[in-house]
């Protein structure tokens, strides 16, 4: 698979197939996606890799914390939306949860299937591998977009071994268990979980491709005529 058809094909991905993931291939992606830009060559990103019985084990730990209670209430240890959402983006957001819970039939007032679809952001959606991605808390807007890219090319390299991937940052909201978990240091602040294995392509969640805004809506070209 070449790159261009690496981004294009790249999905985040919310329910994978019941299949290992080669730890060797969960190790070269980690480390090849290091090769990134980073501004001075900062390499701000921590990674923890959880995968078999410690996984099922954190997984059964934050089942037992959401049980009976609404994680979306969860406070995270960064604004992971704005408090007030406006144009263009507000749109799209919701845009996206029409496509989302349309596709799995969840009605827009079915507010327990809402929350149950949430909620497997927590079971990583039956993925076989589970990446935390940290930074140093004294670290600034770009070391965290470097941070960004290091995800994506997370995702990119994936691709190539025929894997899929789902960025959540739904899993900042459990940091304090994350963190006690993994052992990660009070400096590091955990941004989000990176879900690693074969998606489920044949699945409702993985039926839909969201949409781009048109080139119009987001460059303008200065001397190119």
């Amino acid at each position: 698979m070449d790159v261009f058809e690496a981004i294009d094909s790249r999905i985040a991905c919310r329910w994978f197939l019941d299949k290992p993931v080669d730890p060797k291939i969960v190790r070269a992606l980690i480390e090849r996606a290091a090769r990134v830009a980073s501004g001075g060559n900062l390499q701000p990103w921590q990674v923890y890799a959880l995968t078999g019985a410690p996984l099922a084990a954190l997984k059964a730990q934050v089942a037992a914390h959401i049980a009976g209670h609404d994680p979306r209430h969860d406070e995270a240890e960064y604004p992971i939306y704005p408090k007030s959402m406006w144009e263009p983006y507000k749109s799209r957001r919701e845009e996206h949860g029409v496509q989302l819970y349309g596709a799995l039939n969840v009605a827009r007032d079915d507010h327990e299937g809402r929350l149950a679809q949430y909620k497997r952001n927590f079971e990583f959606f039956n993925a076989p591998v589970a990446l935390f991605i940290a930074i140093d808390r004294k670290l600034g807007p770009g070391q965290w977009a470097d941070l960004g890219g290091y995800i994506h090319a997370l995702a990119f390299l994936a691709r190539g071994h025929g894997l899929d991937t789902c960025p959540q940052e739904s899993w900042a909201r459990m940091h304090r268990i994350v963190r006690t978990f993994v052992n990660m240091p009070p400096e590091q602040m955990l941004f989000c979980a990176v879900a690693i294995g074969y998606g489920d392509h044949s699945h409702a969640a993985n039926a839909f491709r969201s949409p781009r805004a048109p080139l119009a809506d987001f460059c303008r070209f200065i001397g190119f005529d």
